[in-house]
């Protein structure tokens, strides 16, 4: 169980504080505006109406307290900037901020953001590799380099063991799980037989999982 603070009650920001508290979370949520903040009452611990750019309003949270706090600020960019920086300065151990663009991350890193997500463009980027593949199923980035992605087995691997089909080494992967309808067998052995049935869990690189699919 983690204390996180949402900061911004855009529907960024109550899908965020919703699916903390659906994971057994304790949440803080902070909005300007009095009625998104009722709305969110039924998912949060706590809620407070006020302006995250007012250093006062930020330090009666009691910022030290807080595991993560994410700024999901989305229709004011200046607003997000200020209130990333005055969290890192009022103690924020961990922040987390949301930006749209390239230019807005690199601002949010140097006024201390620990770490930028861009919702829009990771969303966009799993909808084009799930549906834009015929052998990739999902995607979850895990940063800029590296995702683990769900395929089919490539035709070369089938009726081979996962050792002789050296995947690790050939492909620069490594296989996290291979499910077969809804059952699981995470991290198999080296003596398991590829078969058409199979979807593979693997992480790699973007680069790594274009090769493949070329093969």
């Amino acid at each position: 169980m983690k204390e996180v603070l949402i900061i911004g009650l855009g529907k960024f920001g109550r899908y965020t504080a919703k699916k903390f508290h659906e994971l057994g979370n304790h949440i803080m949520v902070l909005d300007t505006n009095e009625d998104k903040v009722n709305e969110i009452l039924p998912y949060v611990t706590n809620a407070q109406i006020g302006d995250s750019t007012q250093p006062a309003v930020l330090e009666s949270l009691g910022l030290n307290n807080f595991d993560i706090c994410i700024v999901c600020v989305s229709d004011n960019f200046q607003v997000s900037l200020e209130t990333t920086s005055l969290l890192k300065e009022g103690g924020a151990r961990y922040v987390i901020a949301r930006a749209t663009t390239e230019i807005q991350a690199k601002f949010l890193r140097r006024n201390g953001a620990d770490e930028v997500v861009f919702a829009e463009k990771q969303i966009a980027e799993r909808i084009a590799m799930k549906y834009g593949s015929n052998n990739i199923f999902d995607c979850i980035q895990l940063n800029n380099e590296y995702s683990i992605y769900e395929i089919q087995p490539p035709k070369a691997w089938i009726g081979k063991t996962l050792l002789e089909a050296n995947v690790r080494q050939k492909y620069n992967m490594n296989i996290l799980g291979i499910k077969v309808g809804n059952d699981l067998n995470p991290f198999p052995n080296v003596d398991h037989i590829f078969t058409t049935q199979e979807r593979l869990m693997v992480l790699c690189r973007s680069e790594d999982i274009e090769n493949l699919k070329n093969k």
